[in-house]
């Protein structure tokens, strides 16, 4: 099992709030992610609240690597490890980790996230020779998915996270897979993979939304065919014609979504979310040490 975390983990907004117990808080944060088993996380803006320095400081210690492959100083320097590859059973998987692009904080600026990103995602399949690589993609919905495009076949995942946004479905702008967090860890993404053979991920929920597609759509076409029978005037008709003409050409794309793609053709991905509510037990050591930071004042996160 490989634990990954997209960024935006520590503070509410970028913005200093001064609010009592935030560094305690965010401290918490981040030890509670490294005893979970955290490999990497990525620096998002929210990360970033007490700088750089609090941000090094208060990992200097953990297993769990603190990545961002564009984020520069004044001078133009790399302040963080821009990847790491981690090892699940025979298979390597390329981490790579990126911040918003422009100034995050005065004296630190995210470069284009883009070509580093691609950059590096090359560099884990020439040199590291790794199986799987995951983007962690502290960055904007839509800069995301124009990460996603443009990153071609050199990436794999990119799983985002920035606005705070609620569990959705994976996304394939391009060949990578854009993968969202869910917010302010009330969720515990799970994405299954079957790495077998090369190639672009089948999504299998994909292929189970078009399956269930198809039985909707066919039904309409039925329907579509029974009203276009039973029209006599010719005007009445031609709409019937052409939204039968859409369901039918709508339906070519279903079927080859809902095709069952053989695993020794290429590899599968299973993405789902558990919701961490009141049904799920607190540790009770934990709770009591969240209370005290409530109690101090700071919003539960």
């Amino acid at each position: 099992m490989l634990v990954l975390d997209a960024g935006n983990a520590l503070f509410k907004t970028p913005e200093p709030e001064g609010e009592p117990g935030a560094r305690e808080r965010a401290e918490l944060l981040l030890e509670q992610m490294d005893a979970l088993g955290t490999s990497a996380m990525a620096v998002g803006a929210r990360d970033l609240v007490l700088g750089t320095d609090f941000l090094k400081q208060a990992t200097r210690k953990s297993k769990m690597k603190v990545l961002s492959a564009n984020l520069v100083d004044a001078k133009g320097k790399p302040l963080f490890t821009a990847s790491t590859v981690v090892k699940v059973g025979q298979l390597a998987f390329g981490v790579v980790g990126l911040s918003p692009e422009g100034e995050v904080r005065p004296g630190v600026t995210g470069r284009p996230p883009a070509p580093v990103a691609l950059a590096e995602a090359r560099r884990l399949r020439e040199k590291e020779r790794v199986d799987v690589v995951v983007v962690l993609a502290a960055l904007p919905l839509e800069s995301a998915q124009a990460l996603a495009r443009e990153v071609g076949d050199a990436v794999d995942f990119v799983v985002q996270s920035h606005e705070g946004r609620l569990p959705g479905t994976a996304q394939r702008p391009g060949h990578a897979t854009l993968v969202p967090s869910g917010e302010r860890g009330r969720q515990l993404g799970r994405l299954e993979l079957t790495v077998a053979g090369t190639g672009p991920f089948v999504d299998l929920a994909e292929v189970a939304r078009a399956r269930q597609g198809l039985k909707l759509l066919d039904e309409n076409i039925q329907r579509a065919r029974e009203r276009l029978a039973a029209a006599k005037d010719e005007a009445a008709r031609k709409p019937l014609e052409e939204t039968l003409a859409g369901f039918l050409s709508r339906r070519q794309r279903l079927e080859e979504q809902a095709r069952e793609r053989p695993v020794t053709e290429g590899r599968t991905q299973l993405l789902s979310f558990i919701q961490l509510g009141p049904d799920v037990p607190d540790d009770p050591e934990l709770k009591a040490r969240v209370d005290r930071l409530v109690a101090q004042g700071s919003p539960s996160h």
